[in-house]
């Protein structure tokens, strides 16, 4: 019994030693992908029966939204569940971004950043750029599985997605090089590429995506660049982060701190004078978390009876961390 032991350990060992190295090839076989890593050791990748969910807590509350939202594994194309409107999503999500203490952040690499998420000469930019030169190591920015690692046509160039266990997909494009073999383990920090300026890109960069089920997250909204650590590692996803050139959430608080993304939004938008005086005099505040009506209507100076009109609430009512409530 020892013995056998004794071999189960050894080729535990083995076995966790080829996926730290780098893929440089991979042949497709009868049995599955066939990867040859740096160090010349080689592995079959064989996941047929992998249905694509890591977080199982997130997919059973994403399925039970009405509308249900899904996501596949599809390792031939960039975007698994085209069909998702998250900005319709009906309740708030709370992802740990630390799930488990196995997806610790790690920057993806060093460098600053040149663009930020939002709209850009016209066309709507889902990332955000860092500088870097080609052939800089470019890291897994948690722990997770990769999902597609192919040159894109569709403007990408050399892309790597990875699906991570805290309900995320990030998205490294423009690469040189891919790493990383589809259906491939990751930790963060891992290498899965080298910088370059392959596809739709005008110099070298990183284009570095966030996306839950699909839908892009404004990349800031969670990640101190020039820090490079994490903004915060609870996320509360809710429909308002899906709102077409939504910003950081601190935006709002430093800049708008009574009033919701969406009137701020509409506010960036030509509007007619009529619309601009009916914003002006309503007034919004983002539930966080701690919130109670008393709380809420202390912070803003009015009372909860008011609330309670304004929102159709009872004092008993239970709210919602993300959503937004009228304050006047």
């Amino acid at each position: 019994m020892r013995l056998i032991l004794f071999f189960l350990f050894l080729y535990i060992q083995s076995f966790c030693s080829i996926f730290s190295q780098k893929a440089i090839d991979t042949l497709e076989t009868s049995l599955g992908t066939l990867v040859i890593f740096e160090n010349r050791t080689w592995a079959i990748l064989n996941e047929s029966s992998f249905k694509g969910v890591l977080n199982e807590r997130i997919h059973k509350l994403m399925s039970q939204n009405s509308p249900p939202v899904s996501q596949t594994w599809n390792n031939e194309v960039c975007f698994s569940s085209r069909n998702n409107d998250l900005s319709k999503l009906t309740d708030t999500i709370w992802l740990c971004l630390n799930e488990e203490e196995i997806s610790d952040f790690k920057a993806p690499t060093m460098g600053v950043v040149t663009s930020h998420y939002g709209y850009r000469s016209g066309r709507y930019h889902n990332g955000i750029d860092l500088a870097l030169k080609i052939g800089d190591t470019i890291s897994a920015a948690f722990s997770g599985k990769v999902r597609y690692a192919k040159y894109n046509d569709g403007g990408f160039g050399n892309l790597v997605i990875i699906r991570h266990y805290n309900g995320l997909e990030t998205f490294y494009a423009h690469l040189s090089k891919h790493l990383v073999v589809p259906n491939q383990d990751v930790k963060s920090g891992d290498p899965i590429g080298l910088g370059g300026n392959t596809g739709r890109s005008f110099g070298p960069h990183l284009h570095f995506e966030v996306r839950f089920y699909d839908a892009a997250i404004n990349p800031e909204e969670i990640i101190d660049f020039s820090s490079k650590k994490l903004k915060k590692e609870n996320l509360f996803v809710h429909k308002g982060l899906f709102l077409p050139g939504a910003k950081p959430s601190e935006y709002y608080e430093i800049n708008h701190p009574n009033e919701s993304n969406e009137i701020d939004l509409a506010a960036e938008k030509p509007v007619t004078p009529v619309a601009k005086v009916s914003a002006a005099k309503k007034k919004y505040y983002t539930i966080k978390s701690g919130d109670t009506l008393s709380k809420i209507a202390a912070r803003n100076k009015t009372t909860v009876s008011a609330l309670c009109k304004l929102n159709g609430l009872k004092p008993s009512s239970k709210i919602q961390i993300g959503k937004s409530i009228r304050i006047k």
